[in-house]
């Protein structure tokens, strides 16, 4: 299902959560298909453009991050563009765990492919003890708490 610009609240909430699912996916191409062939992000200190690029950076990030689960929220919406809010756990390859916290501003294409993403992420060492993302990698399960109820 394609969900495309005007935004309303629902498609909104619908889409971020079809942005996380992907995400949790791990799954660079899969990823990369709800991104114009031309998108442009920043992330962090890296600027991707294209779907190649996009893929070579997913690849990149998720031999990392292992273990990663991530959990978006709406923060707001307007026409064609949607700002998250998002929280993700993952641990390197020595055992270290962390918490990335961080902020998405997306612009999307009439079709509804996101054509712009600029992501703002900081990373906080936790505690194994100290994670709450414990579902089965893959789907965030519907019955999972978000971030406003962790109080993330």
């Amino acid at each position: 299902m394609r969900i495309i610009p005007p935004f309303t609240r629902e498609t909104a909430i619908a889409k971020v959560r079809m942005a996380e699912d992907g995400w949790n996916s791990r799954d660079p191409e899969r990823v990369s298909l709800v991104y114009t062939p031309d998108s442009r992000w920043r992330n962090r200190a890296e600027f991707p453009v294209g779907r190649d690029e996009i893929i070579a950076f997913l690849k990149r990030k998720w031999a990392k991050e292992l273990d990663y689960r991530l959990i978006k929220d709406l923060w707001a919406f307007e026409g064609n563009r949607i700002a998250v809010r998002f929280a993700y756990e993952w641990h390197d390859d020595n055992g270290h765990w962390y918490r990335s916290y961080g902020n998405e501003n997306w612009e999307f294409a009439e079709d509804g492919l996101m054509a712009r993403r600029f992501a703002s992420i900081n990373d906080m060492p936790i505690k194994e003890e100290d994670r709450k993302f414990f579902w089965p990698l893959g789907r965030r399960p519907d019955d999972h708490p978000g971030l406003s109820t962790l109080d993330l």
